[in-house]
């Protein structure tokens, strides 16, 4: 007889409408049946036959967002060294800690696309048109700080709709990618932050894009 395992599942208190007093759902597994596919296939390393997703679509999709991150990096890493102004100094320490920020995405991204089999791009040749946002230089430090404020609300809608589009199916690449999101919109709420606090005008606090969590990790859409 094939080994089962069996629990009660505890009824979920967020997002979910909560189970009745007493109400629970079986958890079942074919024990022998995942043992089993665990060793067919083994040359795919983490994707199993489980996995839902088009694999060779989300490396694409990652590997967009990777050019959008190393772009990102490359801008942030410009403004650093170029920021000069009364106020550049403690501009310029937000410019770096965000480009260093930005690199830890990008390595995420191509650990995560190497797991799946795939390959990161990094050619240089063709990093800006495969980037979501621009790489725009700025002509003074409050022209750098309003581009890297619109590159992050790009990233951040960008991000959104991946998010959603892997849904369930890639559960893994999407808390990868809820996490770097989460990271973009305290980004572009530092930014938001430092036009306000320079008296601009046209920043309230919506600028930022950023919205309330959900309370599961991820943001609300």
């Amino acid at each position: 007889m094939p080994h089962k395992s069996t629990a009660h599942a505890r009824p979920s208190t967020t997002g979910s409408t909560p189970a009745s007093p007493g109400e629970s759902t079986p958890f079942v597994q074919d024990v022998e049946a995942l043992r089993r596919r665990a060793r067919e296939n083994m040359e795919c390393g983490a994707i199993t036959q489980s996995y839902g997703a088009d694999r060779q679509a989300v490396v694409d999709v990652l590997n967009a967002a990777l050019a959008t991150e190393l772009v990102c990096v490359l801008r942030y890493k410009r403004h650093y060294f170029m920021a000069q102004g009364i106020a550049s100094e403690s501009v310029k320490s937000e410019f770096l800690e965000h480009a260093n920020e930005e690199q830890g995405h990008a390595d995420k991204l191509c650990e995560r696309i190497v797991q799946l089999g795939g390959e990161p791009d990094l050619d240089p040749q063709t990093l800006s048109a495969r980037s979501h946002s621009q790489y725009v230089e700025g002509k003074d430090l409050v022209d750098m700080i309003r581009e890297d404020l619109v590159a992050e609300r790009i990233a951040i809608d960008s991000y959104r709709e991946i998010v959603q589009w892997l849904a369930d199916r890639d559960p893994t690449s999407r808390r990868v990618m809820e996490e770097i999101l989460a990271n973009e919109e305290e980004h572009a709420e530092d930014l938001g932050s430092m036009l306000q606090g320079m008296g601009l005008a046209g920043v309230d606090a919506s600028a930022s894009g950023s919205r309330p969590s959900t309370g599961n990790g991820s943001t609300a859409r």
